[in-house]
């Protein structure tokens, strides 16, 4: 059984991830962040922020991967690190290299 706080984590960025409830979620979660009512409240010394914390960690998490992928879409090419030197080699063949693998003990 998967830890709660991960199921948490892991329905957070599949929501927002799709496109019909990501502004939705956004909002939702910049709103509950300045909002004074919260599931603990910010009165209380330490318990108050952990939940304030837990939110922006998910929230910023989840927004960078939204735009580390949006720059990637962008530019395929480079996505995996990849520099053409010249503009005629992207309309090359790609080069596969064969690669033995051995168990190191």
């Amino acid at each position: 059984m998967k830890f709660p706080l991960s199921i948490i984590s892991t329905l957070y960025r599949t929501v927002l991830r799709n496109p019909k409830y990501r502004w939705t979620v956004i909002f939702a979660s910049l709103l509950y962040l300045i909002s004074p009512f919260d599931i603990s409240p910010d009165f209380i010394p330490i318990l108050g922020q952990i939940d304030d914390v837990a939110l922006l960690f998910l929230f910023v998490g989840g927004i960078s991967e939204l735009l580390t992928e949006w720059m990637q879409s962008l530019n395929p090419s480079n996505a995996r690190g990849e520099v053409n030197s010249d503009s005629s080699s992207s309309n090359s063949e790609t080069q596969t290299v064969d690669v033995d693998a051995v168990s190191v003990d």
